[in-house]
């Protein structure tokens, strides 16, 4: 396999609300929220349901890298329900190799609610269930060790079981990226991104909020600084500013597309993630991957929810 992909198994279910919405739910817009099943359900019980689709940031990528014509495969822990059955259906249709035999568990498969206000920005609600307790019995060493990259995702990280599953997931691998995911992600796990960063990534992806974040710092210069110091590569998307790869000295910048009839910028990150990595994969150069993950990111943000077809 060329990609192997470790994330939350979460169903995206898709709703449109107005900003009165976030503010009466104490919801902070464009991010991400965990909640518990019972929050969940009240939060869902005005709503009216938009669309339900397997997500999960990097099985968003995962999905996106087999459209491209990739051979990939993705891990992530579901139940043996309803929503665990949508979910591994789902993969399978997209032709990723799906490396998790689903059994009854105490905790339904996970779920996130994105709610999307009519500035096309998403705020997140998730309940992980089941996801977030992968351990390292979930992951198979030798799966982990036939691909070239593993890619994981910082809101799988936890301390506890998702932290030994991912252990094991970067002790196997022949090369790791991942994605810092969520800025609330990167403020409660700071020490140890860092150390993931410096220590154990050779890709890492964020946006700019997140890479400043993690650096302490409110000046992107200083990321620049970083990034060529880290000595490895660092992806990091700037919203309209469009995007940066750094890789040891070298600086590539890549613009954003002009004049997209935005609908929903859910599955930005992951799309051009997924573009990037085709691109890296495939020994396109670090500009034409950058290229290719802009254009990625551009077509999903022209039509609702995070998959391409």
């Amino acid at each position: 396999m060329k990609i192997l992909g470790m994330g939350n198994a979460i169903v995206d279910v898709i709703c449109k609300v107005d900003d009165d919405f976030l503010t009466k739910n104490k919801l902070n817009k464009s991010t991400m929220k965990l909640v518990d099943e019972k929050e969940f359900k009240k939060l869902l019980s005005n709503l009216k349901i938009e669309e339900t689709v397997a997500g999960g940031s990097v099985a968003n990528s995962i999905v996106g890298l087999a459209q491209l014509g990739n051979n990939v495969g993705f891990i992530g822990k579901i139940n043996k329900d309803d929503l665990g059955n949508k979910y591994e259906e789902g993969l399978k249709k997209e032709k990723v190799k799906y490396f998790y035999s689903k059994k009854k568990e105490n905790l339904s498969t996970g779920t996130c609610l994105i709610l999307i206000t009519p500035d096309s920005e998403r705020t997140m609600c998730t309940f992980l269930g089941i996801a977030g307790k992968i351990n390292e019995n979930d992951v198979d060493a030798d799966v982990v060790k036939k691909s070239k990259i593993t890619f994981l995702e910082g809101y799988l990280w936890d301390e506890g079981v998702p932290q030994k599953a991912f252990e094991k997931a970067i002790s196997n691998s022949n090369r790791v990226a991942m994605s810092l995911s969520d800025k609330f992600c990167v403020d409660r796990h700071k020490s140890h991104f860092l150390d993931l960063v410096k220590n154990k990534l050779d890709i890492t992806f964020a946006n700019e909020q997140e890479i400043l974040s993690l650096i302490n710092t409110k000046n992107f210069d200083e990321v620049i600084s970083f990034g060529k110091n880290l000595g490895k590569l660092i992806i990091i998307t700037r919203g309209e500013k469009g995007s940066v790869v750094i890789n040891k000295n070298d600086v590539f910048e890549c613009g954003v597309q002009k004049n997209l009839k935005i609908v929903d910028l859910t599955g930005a990150g992951d799309l051009f993630a997924a573009g990037f990595l085709h691109g890296y994969i495939n020994n396109l150069s670090l500009q034409e991957s950058l290229e290719k993950g802009t254009e990625m990111s551009s077509k999903i943000i022209q039509k609702i929810g995070a998959r391409l077809s």
